[in-house]
């Protein structure tokens, strides 16, 4: 798809991760300095009614979408993301990061597209949002 066949309900190609990582968590949360247990301790978590699984952290849920905009609009495409955060995602989980096109405008130079975005799992959405994106190629 060229970037001038991106219209208003366009849906982007979607982003799967097939099985979320819990090694991917626990070398996150060293690297965030994130002492919460849950991204880590099996045990804590299996205490609180998560069966001894591990919650993903928020930027790793994130950056799911983040690469699904990099794969349609590229590289140091994104302008504006912003997102809510649902349910918890869980070590093994697969999920889809996916959206569609809502507006296209042209600003600074720049022929932008805004999209609705969101992360499922199992078809329920745990992340949504909007992000604004700039499509590549000359307006």
């Amino acid at each position: 798809m060229t970037p001038h066949e991106v219209n208003v309900g366009t849906a982007i190609r979607p982003w799967v991760m097939e099985s979320v990582d819990p090694a991917r968590m626990r070398t996150m949360a060293a690297i965030l300095r994130d002492p919460y247990p849950v991204h880590w301790d099996r045990d804590a978590n299996a205490a609180i009614g998560f069966g001894g699984r591990v919650i993903n952290q928020g930027p790793l849920n994130l950056s799911y979408i983040v690469n699904m905009l990099h794969a349609f609009a590229g590289e140091g495409s994104v302008r504006r993301l912003t997102v809510s955060f649902g349910p918890p995602v869980l070590d093994g989980d697969r999920v889809v990061a996916c959206g569609d096109v809502t507006a296209i405008d042209h600003v600074d130079g720049e022929r932008r597209a805004t999209c609705a975005v969101r992360l499922e799992r199992d078809g329920r959405v745990v992340v949504s949002g909007t992000a604004v994106v700039a499509l590549p190629g000359a307006i």
